[in-house]
């Protein structure tokens, strides 16, 4: 199972914990709250890592052709 399939399944079992914590202490508790955070930080980290996988155009050229002037790196 890839990185991305447990992360949504994670997602998914967190949707569900969130749904029965707010049936159980109510819409407006802190605890219901609490738990559709961390639905929210584990889509964001989804998020942030399909964005950082794909990258910018330069990234992908520069993969691409990793000996061109414009992709070299120097270190002081």
């Amino acid at each position: 199972m890839s990185k991305n399939e447990q992360l949504e399944k994670q997602i998914e079992a967190e949707r569900t914990n969130a749904r029965e914590t707010c049936d159980v202490s109510g819409t407006n508790s802190g605890a219901c709250a609490a738990a559709w955070d961390a639905v929210e930080e584990l889509q964001a980290e989804a998020s942030h890592q399909r964005e950082s996988k794909t990258g910018t155009e330069f990234n992908q050229y520069c993969d691409n052709n990793p000996d061109a002037v414009e992709c070299r790196v120097y270190e002081n």
